[in-house]
């Protein structure tokens, strides 16, 4: 068993490594040219984990370096995108485009493998800082969700926080006008998501990976599995009922289609309108990929349903192309 974890943990700690050496880790303030009509948007890290993109014609000031403050008033709706393991920026900003495109400012929120293995000083200090981010930033009053795989245990962390001071964090929930959830990922897909992540085309190290993770969660229920279990209650009974889309794929194990729609029965039966697109053939996470226009077309139909389309020319651009 020792040997198992030090072959994981070697092989997840130089992917890590490789990413943090590469151009855009570790940056606090650049600027990068988006597809967004071709104009410029800075970014800005507000933590190790949280990136802040936004439109440059009113860019925001951090009040200083890692603070999880803007100094400047921002009246443009923003999205919340929690990603998925191993997520690489140039993937992500491609999702954060379809909303940049119409006006929103974008939040990324990732996490590492370490971080999700070890919530107490990993994914919950994440979900804390991204709760506090939202409650001090009031000025963004509209907030959309778009969370993929272990989104949702992150959304349901930070559901754990709001839950430990409901007077507080209310308002943050009250400004939550839609959500979008692409693959999530229960705790039950939890060990072979993890795995496929870390080692996507090594079926020996999915195995290896996969019964290491069953062990840990065995193991480590109190410093670990209590917490997933937590998460996994709070997303399906999530206080947020504004409208929510569900994406998924009949071809995607990880994100299955049985555990998707329980949770969407069960936030039906607590009064949340919800919509289901069911691909066929694409991968966990890949539907946008493998679907383009389709993708775009359910994501356009549903924030048309929120009447939050500021941009019509660059839907039919992307429908049409």
């Amino acid at each position: 068993m020792f040997f198992m974890r030090t072959v994981i943990f070697s092989a997840v700690k130089s992917r890590w490594a490789a990413f943090r050496q590469s151009p855009l880790a570790g940056k606090k303030h650049n600027l990068l040219f988006g597809f967004v009509a071709c104009r410029l948007v800075s970014t800005h890290h507000i933590s190790k984990n949280i990136e802040v993109i936004c439109h440059d014609d009113k860019p925001p000031t951090i009040e200083k370096p890692f603070s999880l403050q803007l100094e400047k008033t921002i009246d443009r709706p923003l999205l919340v995108i929690l990603s998925w393991l191993f997520s690489k920026r140039k993937h992500v900003m491609k999702f954060a485009n379809l909303y940049l495109e119409q006006g929103f400012d974008v939040v990324t929120v990732s996490v590492t493998p370490f971080q999700l293995m070890w919530p107490v000083k990993g994914t919950r200090v994440v979900a804390k800082d991204l709760l506090t981010f939202l409650d001090r930033n009031t000025s963004y009053q509209q907030i959309m969700l778009h969370g993929f795989s272990i989104g949702g245990y992150m959304w349901g962390e930070l559901l754990d926080h709001v839950h430990e001071d409901r007077e507080k964090y209310n308002h943050v929930i009250d400004r939550i006008v839609g959500q979008v959830w692409d693959s999530a990922a229960d705790i039950t897909e939890l060990t072979m998501g993890t795995a496929k992540a870390v080692f996507p085309n090594n079926e020996m190290m999915q195995n290896i990976v996969r019964k290491y993770l069953e062990y840990h969660l065995k193991t480590f229920h109190e410093q670990a599995t209590r917490y997933y279990i937590r998460s996994s209650q709070l997303f399906h009974l999530n206080l947020v009922h504004a409208p929510a889309l569900f994406l998924m794929s009949n071809a995607d194990p990880v994100g299955a289609v049985d555990s998707n729609m329980r949770v969407r029965d069960s936030w039906d039966s607590l009064g949340t309108p919800t919509y289901v697109k069911i691909f066929e053939k694409s991968p966990h996470v890949g539907h946008f990929h493998k679907y383009p226009k389709e993708y775009v077309n359910e994501i356009y139909t549903f924030l048309d349903k929120l009447k939050m389309i500021k941009n019509e020319e660059k839907i039919r651009a992307r429908i049409q192309a």
